[in-house]
């Protein structure tokens, strides 16, 4: 028993299950990448980023002046590019490629630019969201277990306070490396002078400073990841039970994971709206010391959202939002599932070997 004790409920142990998380992020990065960067080109296509911009041609309702930078998601994290006056923009954002289409995007910009293109960005991703995914699903999976443990192994709420208390903490913990990347890719720092400006920053604002952008992270993702692991777990029960499973395949887990996606995106859409809103606006402050006036409270930015699009405007982006969390969902979670039971495996033949 002594050797076993570093193995978990589920039969892995934590490190395995950094390794299961760390290997599903990857995948989903190298998915989902190519996705969002034909969206962007299209999107800069249709509206330069040095136009001016109407709300109904943006399609988070973000009302700037002008573009100073966009935001790039890949499904796992969010990121912000800078774009001022379409001089600072990356090189494959202002690769001049016409597109007819979503199809025609990627075979242009495979045949012109070459196929590594389509995984522009890939490098933030896989510097801050592959660790940001490891520390959420391993605290989920330690999280769900101990609960079951400690309490009745049927009661339902257990996968929704588990994913709420993870993401929480994954959040809190990513949000400072978030702010620093942004200053580093925004103005090109090097380590001793972003090591100068934090510490300017935090002198005169103090740590907490750091965390500039936690709130609405936090009121988009954590209520996301409650209903999301509620969901999932029902749903791969439900779809266990009609299949009478014994335990989910990989395909049992990827149907789960893209139906309680998009069940959570949409419910969690208005906060979305708004947390977008505020990271541009973190982003023009950031990176091109613009003073974009910053609302009091979610509320009265939500309700200044709703007086000037209307109850739409709350959940502007809806099907580009579902398109991309859906997949990026459903191969995470399979992925990560399948890693689990690959472990589980090695484990057991590893225990009846030393039998």
């Amino acid at each position: 028993m002594a050797e076993n004790s570093s193995v978990c409920m589920a039969g892995i142990t934590p490190v395995q299950q950094m390794l299961a998380s760390g290997t599903g992020a990857l995948f989903t990065s190298l998915f989902v990448t190519p996705l969002d960067v034909v969206k962007i080109r299209l999107q800069a296509q249709r509206t330069p980023f040095s136009k001016v911009l109407s709300v109904q041609s943006i399609p988070w309702s973000i009302q700037q002046a002008r573009w100073k930078c966009f935001l790039y998601c890949n499904g796992l994290m969010d990121h912000l590019y800078v774009c001022q006056n379409g001089n600072g923009c990356t090189a494959w954002y202002k690769a001049p490629t016409q597109f007819t289409g979503t199809l025609d995007a990627f075979v242009k910009i495979i045949r012109h630019e070459g196929i590594r293109s389509l995984w522009s960005g890939l490098p933030p991703t896989l510097v801050m969201a592959v660790p940001a995914t490891v520390i959420y699903f391993t605290s989920y999976d330690q999280l769900r277990d101990f609960l079951h443990s400690k309490m009745d192994s049927q009661r339902r709420y257990i996968p929704l306070v588990a994913g709420a208390v993870a993401r929480l903490g994954a959040v809190t913990v990513i949000s400072p490396l978030e702010l620093i990347r942004t200053k580093m890719q925004s103005r090109q720092l090097t380590y001793q002078e972003l090591r100068v400006c934090i510490q300017s920053a935090v002198a005169q604002d103090g740590w907490l400073s750091l965390w500039r952008g936690w709130g609405p992270t936090v009121l988009r993702d954590v209520p996301f990841s409650a209903l999301y692991w509620f969901n999932y777990e029902l749903v791969k029960d439900w779809l266990c039970s009609q299949f009478r499973l014994d335990k989910a395949t990989f395909m049992t887990s990827f149907a789960a994971g893209a139906i309680s996606g998009t069940v959570a995106a949409v419910l969690t859409l208005p906060f979305d709206v708004v947390k977008t809103q505020r990271q541009i606006e973190l982003g023009n402050m950031e990176t091109v010391q613009v003073n974009t006036p910053r609302s009091s409270s979610t509320w009265l930015l939500m309700q200044r959202i709703r007086a000037e699009s209307g109850t739409r405007g709350l959940f502007a982006g809806f099907m580009p939002r579902v398109i991309k969390v859906a997949p990026a969902c459903a191969i995470m979670i399979s992925t990560y599932e399948f890693g689990k039971t690959f472990f589980q495996k090695l484990n057991r033949e590893r225990q009846l070997s030393s039998l």
